[in-house]
């Protein structure tokens, strides 16, 4: 995810490179000719890396160029990507770190920090603050609890928790 000017900038020149790098073994008549497969693998790794990368620049040019007169809607896949739509609707929202900062009364910094580090170290009621100074609101929130992914992080946890004991265990 693109969260400011500076990693814009820099997405945009790595699509370029990656644009003209594609161009240049598409001209590669020999390496077309001595190994076809090796040669249309790598076109497809660099336009598969290239779309991803024009995805995340649309987004970021989306979320700059809207016009604050309607609320956008951000989707969010799960609540592992909430950080994101923090992010997101500050950007949206035309918000400097200091500006959110303020509203909220935190320093600066600790919102640069939050957002560098995915709000990893933020507190739910920080979280909650947060996203209530940004406007968000859910909107037909749902929540798919998946059993059979329980039951997969279960067995995950008992080996995890096994190989653990057992490295304890073993002598020294």
């Amino acid at each position: 995810m693109i969260k400011n000017e500076k990693q814009y900038n820099y997405s945009k020149e790595c699509a370029k490179k990656f644009e003209y790098s594609i161009s240049v073994i598409q001209q590669d008549e020999a390496w077309m000719q001595n190994n076809p497969e090796s040669w249309q693998c790598d076109i497809d790794v660099k336009k598969s890396h290239l779309m991803a990368l024009q995805k995340e620049i649309n987004e970021y040019e989306s979320l700059i160029n809207c016009e604050n007169k309607q609320p956008i809607r951000i989707k969010v896949e799960n609540f592992n990507k909430l950080p994101d739509t923090l992010i997101k609707a500050r950007i949206a929202a035309k918000m400097s770190h200091k500006e959110l900062a303020d509203i909220i009364g935190f320093e600066e910094e600790k919102i640069k920090d939050y957002e560098a580090k995915n709000y990893r170290f933020a507190s739910f009621s920080e979280i909650t603050e947060i996203s209530t100074a940004l406007g968000i609101e859910f909107d037909n929130a749902f929540v798919k609890v998946d059993f059979d992914e329980i039951e997969e992080v279960k067995k995950v946890a008992e080996q995890w928790r096994r190989r653990s004991k057992g490295k304890e265990l073993q002598p020294k």
